[in-house]
């Protein structure tokens, strides 16, 4: 069994945790999968859109504790599980293309990393995420970077303290997902949502991803700074030429991509 599936359908590119009997813990063979299809994907310009998604019960259960215990467990075994979700997460930020965590059942500890890594995210009604390291005596310190970016100091360390489970609204109301749909629907309206977004033009997509993640950590001034120049290139590109024309001309854009 492949840890990763990789499938695509027209501008979408679907990757799914494939460890379903392990809640798609996220083991040292599934990280190094998901890397190498993510590389490959990343490549692929006739991908648009990419969506994470979980086989079974739920979406991911977080680290596998079985490669984290043990008699033979030294510090270089560990940074190379941290050092690899590291490298892990940071990719989904460097992918041109913006990625849709498609969430069910349960997100927990580097799970949840995994959804507050994406771009996006829609869960089914009963979807639940939590960061729960700290009942067995691990903080979950990693999944925390990428969580306070996405939901605040005072709602991350809520979380990352009591370690208690929220509700799919919770994360709504959070700004950890963005939409809540019934679960015999989530197939259907992720797959709408990216078709949706794969109308618009790959290269400001990836262009605006980029732009985004480079100015978000920066000072005010700094920020501006880098947007407004990157206002500038953007203007001179030929897709965003060609969407304000068409604009303008009340027809649908013919992107080129570029």
């Amino acid at each position: 069994m492949q840890p990763v599936i990789f499938e695509k359908d027209g501008p979408i590119g679907w990757l799914t945790l494939n460890r379903p009997e392990k809640r798609n813990a996220l083991s040292l063979e599934m990280m190094d999968d998901m890397l190498d299809k993510l590389h490959l994907l990343a490549k692929d310009e006739s991908i648009r859109i990419a969506v994470i998604r979980g086989n079974g019960p739920g979406f991911c259960a977080g680290h596998d504790l079985n490669e984290m215990t043990g008699p033979d467990i030294h510090a270089n075994h560990f940074h190379r599980i941290f050092s690899l979700c590291a490298e892990m997460m940071q990719t989904l930020n460097a992918l041109p293309q913006p990625v849709i965590a498609q969430v069910h059942g349960v997100a927990t500890a580097a799970g949840l990393q995994l959804v507050a890594a994406c771009d996006l995210a829609i869960a089914e009604t009963g979807a639940r995420f939590a960061t729960p390291g700290v009942k067995i005596g691990l903080f979950c310190s990693t999944p925390a970077v990428p969580l306070v970016r996405a939901i605040g100091r005072k709602r991350a360390i809520e979380m990352l303290i009591s370690g208690r489970f929220v509700s799919a609204k919770e994360a709504e109301t959070y700004g950890l997902v963005h939409r809540i749909v019934a679960p015999d629907k989530l197939a259907e309206q992720t797959r709408a949502w990216a078709m949706e977004l794969a109308e618009y033009s790959r290269y400001t997509l990836a262009f605006g991803k980029q732009t985004f993640y480079k100015q978000i950590d920066l000072d005010a001034q700094s920020a501006y700074d880098y947007a407004s120049n990157a206002m500038v290139m953007n203007c001179l590109a030929e897709d965003a030429q060609e969407g304000m024309t068409a604009f303008l001309e009340k027809r649908k854009a013919e992107w080129k991509h570029r």
